[in-house]
């Protein structure tokens, strides 16, 4: 394959990762304000494009593996293919939080609010901010971004922790809302999740870019 079709070949992987992300972004969103609006169907509908999203990974996955197999890049070429396709997987299983999140709306069904949703919605956006620069981050190889989104996954933590002492005292003192509040427990913890592969993303590129091992980079799960 001539040097310019394996560059276009690339080209055409990145722009698969930035439509993956975009569709993530989207399910995220919609599944916390399916949640915040008691808005079933909308939920089902998340549930629902997860395969969309699992679909576009797994077509990812493949044409990195074909590039490698064909063209055998070396260095930064290879570097690249499989960044990419580690991102790629980070990408899929924020896919599967939000997900997670939609199935937690059904499952509540008509129960009652526990309280309104702000600290929630405040995780999810700053989760998909997080997302949305790491993606950035890859595509424009900006160290300096990808290390803004790493020190940005502490705020993420915070948001959790004052979730989950909020929810527990919840527990404690109104014993009947032991059930709506670990469904909310849950909820908070699919994105402090998603922070986290955010996280993951941002310390991919900091590598590809510097030849550096950043963090942990570990959540298999």
């Amino acid at each position: 394959m001539p040097r310019a079709d394996f560059e276009m070949n690339l080209t055409l992987v990145q722009e698969e990762i930035i439509q993956l992300s975009s569709m993530v972004e989207k399910a995220i969103y919609k599944s916390v304000d399916a949640l915040k609006k008691r808005d079933v169907e909308a939920s089902q509908q998340v549930i629902d494009e997860d395969d969309l999203i699992d679909i576009k990974q797994q077509a990812l996955e493949e044409r990195c593996i074909e590039l490698i197999a064909l063209e055998s890049p070396i260095a930064g070429d290879l570097r690249i293919l499989i960044s990419a396709m580690m991102i790629a997987n980070e990408l899929e299983r924020m896919g599967d939080y939000a997900e997670g999140i939609a199935k937690i709306s059904v499952s509540m069904g008509n129960l009652p609010p526990l309280k309104p949703l702000i600290d929630i919605p405040r995780m999810a956006e700053k989760a998909v901010i997080m997302l949305r620069n790491s993606t950035q981050a890859f595509i424009t190889r900006d160290v300096d971004l990808a290390g803004s989104v790493v020190e940005s996954d502490d705020e993420v933590d915070d948001l959790y922790n004052q979730v989950y002492r909020e929810l527990l005292t919840y527990m404690l003192e109104v014993p009947g809302s032991i059930q709506r509040a670990t469904y909310l427990l849950w909820v908070s913890h699919d994105l402090e999740r998603v922070a986290d592969r955010a996280t993951n993303i941002a310390e991919r590129v900091i590598y590809l870019v510097t030849g550096q091992m950043v963090g942990n980079s570990a959540l298999s799960n």
